[in-house]
């Protein structure tokens, strides 16, 4: 009210304290946190990062103002190259003008690579909530999003902060004098887990304040003042409440970009599989290797839905994903068995029928279930099951029989291991 008495004093005496219906629906919501990571494919030892943009020149989207070169597609590229595939998701949240500024077909076009390489893009006006209060961390920049995360005490890197452009009395101006900056040079990831690993939950606490004057307050003002403006008494029969924000439908991810994996470590005693995927989008070279991590082996795997068919005729490991009946594709046993004979070169197919488990044929023809073991809660493991079928590649190629790495192969991604159960398949091989 203060600001708007400085800004345009004839405008005061009809404004109106309403709170902020989208704050307020975000922090009813908050509890339901694990159940939206859960919706989105992320487990407890995977971290969403979110990057949202605003509709400007100098936004994230828009470029910095200072570079002739676009941020977002230097940061999307990145953020595949460098991001694991296993330990990171990337989702995506832009504001509704440049998806119809531009046209859905033309900003698909954009992120296509992305897309394929995991991005998940939030559809523009639903979603883009629960995604925020599902993140680890956002790369954002001036918009109301950043701010919501910031707000709810989510760690936030700014990639484009076009302080010239904001009010220096305005909230969102004091987030940009608080939050760090997003650097080019120098490692993507290490910036973003320096972010996550340093964040203090009160760091935005003075933010948070200002993001309402009525937090939780909003749906009984608002009605309030539409009853006072229709000369109406209000209900007192029905209280005032708002839409809660639904959840989402599971949507894990699906990589159709050729994925390059990196094999650390193989050990016999218990049988276990170390490894790391990077998916590899076009011409981008392999991943950096870390010193303080060797690698033992690599290959490739590719999903037979790739945009690179002529990826497939080089693949280590070839990967479909579908419904164990789906009537397009027949048994998994019986597209295993045409995978191979189309795809002479590789060494192992995998189908992958759920989000824990998969069913996998080596070139000697055995037909093997996977299944990783649920969660202590019982629920499902939500690492992609295709790393189980690299780490049995990676097992079989080093020389070992499948056999002698069941009944469980324990496979680890990042900090995780997945204890996966690895048994004949009663489907018989064609």
């Amino acid at each position: 009210m203060e600001r708007l008495r400085a800004a345009c004093p004839e405008a005061a005496p009809t404004a109106v304290l309403a709170g902020d219906p989208c704050y307020d629906r975000i922090l009813a919501a908050l509890p339901q946190r694990e159940r939206f990571r859960r919706a989105l494919g992320v487990g407890p030892d995977r971290r969403l990062v979110v990057v949202g943009s605003t509709w400007a020149p100098r936004s994230l989207f828009g470029g910095d103002g200072d570079d002739r070169d676009d941020l977002l597609p230097w940061l999307l590229s990145r953020l595949a190259a460098e991001l694991p595939a296993d330990e990171y998701r990337t989702t995506a949240v832009l504001h509704p003008n440049i998806w119809y500024g531009h046209g859905p077909g033309q900003v698909r076009a954009w992120l296509e690579n992305a897309r394929r390489a995991g991005l998940d893009a939030v559809p523009p006006l639903e979603g883009w909530r629960q995604a925020l209060i599902a993140a680890d961390c956002v790369l954002g920049d001036h918009s109301s999003v950043t701010y919501y995360a910031a707000s709810i005490g989510i760690p936030v890197v700014l990639g484009a902060f076009p302080e010239q452009d904001l009010d220096p009395g305005s909230p969102v101006a004091a987030l940009g004098r608080t939050a760090p900056r997003l650097l080019r040079h120098g490692s993507l990831r290490a910036q973003i887990d320096r972010a996550v690993e340093a964040h203090e939950p009160g760091r935005y606490k003075a933010l948070a304040q200002q993001t309402s004057s009525a937090p939780g307050e909003s749906a009984v003002l608002l009605r309030r003042l539409f009853y006072s403006l229709l000369d109406l008494p209000e209900p007192r029969s029905h209280a005032a409440l708002l839409e809660p924000l639904p959840l989402p439908p599971f949507h894990p991810v699906h990589a159709t970009a050729p994925v390059r994996v990196l094999v650390r470590r193989i050990g016999a005693d218990p049988p276990q599989v170390d490894l790391v995927r990077y998916a590899v989008g076009g011409d981008e070279p392999d991943p950096p290797q870390e010193s303080e991590a060797p690698v033992e082996s690599a290959h490739t795997m590719v999903d037979e839905e790739t945009r690179e068919p002529g990826r497939l005729s080089v693949a280590d490991v070839v990967v479909r994903r579908a419904a164990a009946d789906d009537p397009r594709l027949g048994p998994p046993a019986a597209w295993a068995a045409e995978a191979l004979a189309s795809h002479p070169y590789c060494g192992l197919v995998a189908f992958v029928d759920g989000p824990d488990r998969c069913y996998v044929r080596t070139r000697d023809g055995e037909l093997l279930r996977l299944t990783a073991a649920p969660d202590p809660a019982g629920r499902p493991d939500l690492c992609d099951p295709a790393a189980y079928a690299a780490a049995l590649y990676a097992w079989t190629a080093s020389g070992r029989a499948p056999a002698d790495a069941g009944p469980v192969l324990r496979v680890r991604t990042g900090a995780a291991v997945h204890r996966v159960t690895i048994e004949p398949s009663a489907a018989r091989p064609a």
